[in-house]
């Protein structure tokens, strides 16, 4: 009988997907040969059938004064000096309408697409939201999926429990990965988990605003997407390839809501009752879709939690910065910040950064290197920059490390100490280059796009990848870490009258290369460009929501 083929542990899948979806200067990772954006997967699914429950708009008429003035308040809201919110449909609306809303639609011609509070990779927005409430003001005891287009919530499961006057909120995240692979392919589950960690930063910075915060809950992925009814075949659309209509249980969030921290959520993952009641059939997402990555699949199996205690133990998600003080002239409400977020598609090539602008970047950046600021893998994580124009700094490839990397020597060995930076961050320059060598090499190692070398710089986040051998779980957590980054470098751009744009599409091992790095025990995971956005005058703009909603949506219509 011929040998049975070998068995590849989960690690194993890790390093060999990784691998796989490697862009190269000889070819792309594997993807579609073509796209067809008139049959594009649905950007947004809803559950038909669901009961909807209307959430307040964030400066909607009658809004309570205490809301009224948390959008007044300044940006950044790290420690900002007010009271929690207390909980309910008002205070709820303004945190998923800052974090996951539309902030406006864009049309161009014919085409017309949403602009959302959260960036996604292709602006196809895989990130699906869901709450689970108990005793909250205005909601039944259940789980909810959160609906951006009409900001509504749609209730799926209505719970039958005893009251107990203490309001328990906990936040979930799934992913409907057919949404990027449609177009990306191979690559598309990274882009599921940078987009994760976006969304997850963006409910951190909006719960702040509140006086709430959040933290990760430490339970098995199947647990959650059984409870989020992920696994409720009858409720998903049938196919011929299932994978496509399907969700990904991805993350839960505890909410604290009196200040003090958030309480274990992990009590509203126990599996529903026999008389738990669900509601609505899922949304079609692609009708004929064309293509399959099974590898997808396989690495999103190997990165489940499989047990309790897999994830990380209630870490901290994405705890609000405070920029340099010295950026204390930069004066934007946070409201208005988080909703101004925007892509950049061109930037000024003549446009310098100030010194103290890009220090107020390398704090950012610094935050992701600390493993008890986002998440336990982060130690290791350094920032390669490419800086193109910024007062006082000579143009070249830089490199910031944080004290107590381990690894951080791989990178430095050779480097030009620059100057130690608050915080125990260090800068150094690795290549001192001339303008036009910079502006060639930013180009050609970011899949040849211009706004790698017209931005005023462009940076890449370079993981360290150890971890995976012994929990491959990481590997997904090291990505949210980064879209998490990406996330705050955006609302720091807004603040300082810039724009950034996310980069998912570079050419790894070339990085690698350029970084001086042999062997794989680091891997550049997503970059990021900043600069002054040049605006695109054809691209006009219309509301996010009509100022006439109550006209356009359903009453509520929550079971009791």
């Amino acid at each position: 009988m011929p040998a049975s083929p070998p068995t590849l542990s989960d690690s194993d899948v890790v390093r060999l997907y990784h691998a796989r979806s490697k862009h190269r200067f000889e070819a792309y990772a594997a993807g579609p040969a073509m796209l067809d954006w008139d049959a594009q997967p649905a950007p947004f699914r809803h559950y038909d059938g669901a009961p909807t429950v209307a959430l307040p708009l964030l400066g909607a008429p009658g809004a309570s004064a205490p809301l009224r003035a948390v959008q007044d308040l300044p940006f950044p809201c790290a420690g900002a000096p007010h009271l929690p919110q207390r909980p309910g449909l008002e205070s709820i609306g303004t945190l998923l309408h800052l974090s996951l809303g539309i902030t406006a639609w864009k049309v161009m011609g014919p085409d017309r697409w949403a602009v959302r509070a959260n960036p996604s990779s292709g602006n196809l927005h895989p990130v699906e939201a869901w709450l689970i409430a108990r005793d909250i003001p205005g909601l039944a005891d259940g789980v909810y999926h959160y609906r951006p287009e009409d900001h509504v919530l749609e209730c799926r499961a209505l719970d039958r429990t005893a009251g107990s006057d203490t309001p328990r909120l906990g936040l979930a995240l799934s992913t409907a990965m057919w949404r990027e692979a449609w177009k990306y392919g191979e690559r598309g589950f990274r882009y599921c988990q940078l987009d994760v960690g976006h969304a997850a930063s963006a409910l951190a910075h909006a719960a702040a605003l509140l006086g709430w915060s959040l933290a990760e809950q430490p339970v098995p992925t199947a647990c959650l997407a059984h409870r989020l009814g992920l696994d409720r075949d009858a409720d998903f659309p049938g196919s011929r390839h299932p994978q496509v209509e399907r969700e990904e249980a991805e993350l839960l969030l505890a909410v604290g809501l009196d200040g003090h921290g958030p309480a274990s959520a992990t009590q509203a993952l126990q599996p529903p009752a026999d008389d738990t009641r669900w509601f609505g059939r899922a949304s079609l997402l692609d009708p004929l879709p064309r293509y399959r990555w099974p590898l997808i699949d396989d690495v999103a199996a190997a990165t489940r939690h499989r047990a309790e205690g897999t994830a990380p133990a209630t870490a901290a998600v994405a705890p609000p910065w405070q920029p340099s003080a010295q950026l204390a002239g930069f004066d934007s409400s946070a409201a208005r910040t988080m909703l101004s977020r925007r892509s950049a598609q061109r930037f000024d090539a003549s446009h310098r950064m100030s010194r103290a602008a890009f220090h107020s970047v390398l704090h950012v950046l610094g935050d992701s290197m600390r493993p008890s600021s986002l998440w336990p893998h982060a130690s290791g994580m350094v920032a390669a920059l490419f800086v193109h124009r910024v007062d006082a700094c000579a143009p070249g490839l830089y490199l910031l490390t944080a004290d107590g990397c381990d690894d951080a020597g791989a990178f430095a060995t050779s480097g030009e100490h620059v100057e130690t930076i608050g915080d125990g961050l260090t800068l150094r320059l690795h290549r001192k280059l001339e303008q036009v060598e910079l502006h060639r090499l930013a180009r050609s190692l970011h899949c040849h796009q211009d706004i790698a070398s017209t931005a005023c710089l462009a940076l890449g986040l370079i993981a360290p990848f150890g971890v995976i051998a012994a929990n491959p779980a990481a590997y997904r957590d090291l990505f949210r870490l980064a879209g998490q980054t990406g996330q705050a470098l955006y609302l720091l751009a807004e603040l300082l009258g810039l724009r950034g744009t996310g980069i998912g599409c570079f050419f790894d091992d070339p990085v690698h290369e350029a970084l001086g790095l042999s062997g794989s025990s680091h891997q550049p995971l997503y970059h990021f460009t900043i600069g002054l956005p040049i605006d695109d005058a054809r691209i006009e703009s219309a509301p996010a929501y009509p100022a006439d909603r109550a006209l356009h949506q359903p009453a509520n219509r929550t079971p009791t």
